[in-house]
């Protein structure tokens, strides 16, 4: 009786050493004690009372029980042992998937290791999405979140929870499926074209911005009588650093080149001529996948005319009059309204403006982009005499109808029959707008000028790489059949483990016969 009490004991001794083992791991060594204590009893009792226990087990019941138990331990043992690596942080994970889509590269883990700094992914998500875009986004989200604690994923519904869409710019449909990324330090966006394009890039780029890690650059060319960030443009300036992008000057009269740091180059209406060699460096810029913002003014210099003039758009020659929409009183200042910009922007006006004329053919693998027009009342006023007085259209001189004030060029993207993106073309990102007064101080805060103006540079700026990743393409997979194939599949589906269940069943059923 007294060794069964020891041998009770003892089992109880090492069930509670292993439970504080796996559940308090500040008492780890104390339950280990404790399993080894309980070891050294049941070992006591085997050797006081060996005669007995050696009977109890040979015997036809003994074996019975001394089998059962053991393979009940090794299964406790085994669950226990894959608890205790697991709790101890040993762990490794296998994919098997052929892009690799849900996996991160070495860089992205080493940045995550080094994280220190809270970071709040908020996905703009609503429950009828189709594209795919959404899961995933979570799926690749939560794989960074495996490499840090310091990043939360929070969803919220726009459409359930417009207010909270309206404090991070999310203003219509275009907006949804985006992930905005939030620190102390400000916020960047990621859309949903960036996730299915190379959603790790994306994502790590918005991290590196997000915590100031790496911070873009937007050089603005001097040398030519443009506007500078240090005088008329300082609200472009701040809003510009607000954006989380650092601002620097370039005179590449000097430099010679457009440093490879250099996210976009703004060029605000240069009133001087460039010389051919700085215009040369500018060209060669584009050619080899650059970012520009150009804004030009009426009668000014045509280096930017000869700048974007191969990239599928001239610039038009003489003031833009708009009588059907324009700031009073002066015609010359069109108003563009909601209707008449790409993002559907409420206002947006533009103080003395030329056009920017899309040419009849545009460049192979690239896109051309109305993104800001005037009224079909409006037209190209040549005469800057009749600007002084009423403006009137001349037939044969002016060039009437709805003209684009703004105008963006990006690189296009094909896609096969069913929608999917099968090839992302190379090519420079320009934007363009026939005016620069509407992002001076005066004008920059005025109705959407600022929205218009940095909606431009985020497109821009993101085509700025900031990290080589290798791109991983989500792709829509369909399993395509032959209708006998088809055919096949269904009735399989519906008969073969069934017509399989009864083979075995008479199988086994003739034997046992």
């Amino acid at each position: 009786m007294q060794t069964a009490v020891f041998a009770i004991l003892g089992l109880i001794c090492i069930v509670v050493g292993l439970l504080l083992v796996l559940i308090l791991h500040e008492l780890t060594y104390i339950g280990l004690g404790l399993a080894a204590f309980g070891i050294l009893l049941i070992s006591y009792t085997f050797i006081v009372d060996f005669r007995t226990i050696r009977r109890t087990i040979t015997s036809r019941r003994g074996k019975f029980g001394t089998s059962t138990t053991i393979m009940l331990s090794a299964f406790i043992g085994i669950i226990v042992f894959v608890n205790a690596i697991s709790v101890g942080g040993v762990n490794h994970r296998f994919y098997f998937n052929e892009l690799a889509q849900f996996t991160l590269t070495s860089q992205t883990k080493d940045f995550l290791a080094k994280l220190d700094m809270p970071v709040t992914a908020i996905c703009f998500f609503t429950p009828d999405d189709t594209s795919g875009v959404n899961n995933y986004s979570l799926i690749l989200l939560y794989e960074y979140k495996y490499y840090s604690d310091k990043l939360t994923i929070r969803i919220v519904d726009p459409d359930a929870h417009p207010e909270e869409a309206r404090k991070y710019g999310i203003t219509s449909s275009d907006y949804y499926q985006y992930i905005i990324f939030e620190t102390v330090e400000g916020i960047y966006p990621v859309s949903p074209l960036e996730v299915q394009y190379n959603a790790e890039h994306a994502f790590t780029n918005a991290l590196l911005q997000v915590t100031g890690t790496l911070q873009k650059k937007i050089y603005f060319l001097t040398g030519h009588g443009e506007d500078s960030p240090s005088d008329a443009l300082t609200l472009v300036d701040q809003t510009l650093k607000d954006n989380l992008l650092q601002v620097d000057t370039l005179d590449i009269a000097f430099t010679h080149a457009i440093p490879d740091d250099c996210a976009t180059l703004i060029v605000v209406a240069p009133k001087d001529p460039m010389a051919d060699e700085e215009r040369q460096i500018i060209a060669t810029y584009l050619e080899n996948n650059g970012s520009v913002l150009f804004m030009t003014d009426p009668n000014l210099p045509d280096d930017i005319d000869q700048l974007v003039s191969p990239w599928g758009v001239d610039i038009g020659k003489g003031t833009i009059v708009d009588p059907g929409s324009y700031a009073a009183p002066d015609q010359t200042t069109p108003l563009i309204t909601r209707l008449q910009n790409y993002w559907l922007y409420t206002t947006i006006y533009f103080p003395g403006a030329t056009a920017i004329i899309p040419q009849e053919t545009k460049p192979d693998g690239t896109d051309v982009t109305s993104i800001a027009w005037t009224t079909s009342k409006s037209w190209l006023e040549t005469d800057s005499a009749q600007l002084a007085s009423e403006p009137v259209y001349n037939e044969g001189m002016d060039t009437k109808g709805s003209l684009a004030v703004g105008v963006l060029i990006t690189p296009s993207i094909e896609y096969d029959d069913e929608g999917n993106v099968t090839k992302f073309n190379t090519g420079p990102s320009i934007a363009i707008f026939g005016d620069s007064d509407f992002v001076n101080n005066d004008n920059f805060y005025v109705n959407d000028n600022s929205t218009l103006f940095i909606k431009a540079v985020n497109i821009l700026t993101s085509s700025s790489d900031v990290m080589t990743i290798e791109h991983n393409v989500l792709q829509k997979r369909r399993l395509i059949l032959s209708s006998e194939e088809a055919t096949f599949l269904n009735i399989s589906s519906i008969a073969l483990l069934p017509l399989l269940v009864l083979i075995i069943g008479g199988i086994i059923w003739w034997q046992r016969r």
